[in-house]
């Protein structure tokens, strides 16, 4: 069994980050919403697991090549650690909140 990793994410970096994302939609006036920022992400999530899979059928009919496979398999495999270790901060930090006295 394999132990996913333990990421340490402090707010200033959440902040950098949710700034990149925010950078790199489309250039509107608008800044764009937190949601959004949470769809695209996703999005893109299920487009690497798409991409992983076309590449394993193009190995199972025969074609492809072996590295891009590979390749593709481990970036859909992080992808879905982060998603998974994203997942479960933000269930952790609810547990936090609900705990909380009023």
């Amino acid at each position: 069994m394999t132990t996913i990793p333990s990421i340490v994410i402090t707010p200033s970096a959440a902040a950098e980050a949710y700034g990149r994302i925010a950078r790199a939609g489309p250039s509107t006036a608008e800044p764009q919403s937190f949601g959004a920022a949470i769809d695209h992400a996703l999005g893109q999530a299920v487009e690497t697991g798409h991409t992983a899979d076309d590449q394993a059928m193009k190995a199972i009919s025969g074609g492809g090549n072996l590295t891009e496979v590979v390749t593709a398999l481990s970036h859909a495999e992080m992808t879905l650690q982060t998603a998974t270790a994203i997942r479960d901060r933000v269930v952790q930090a609810y547990q936090d909140i609900m705990k909380m006295p009023i």
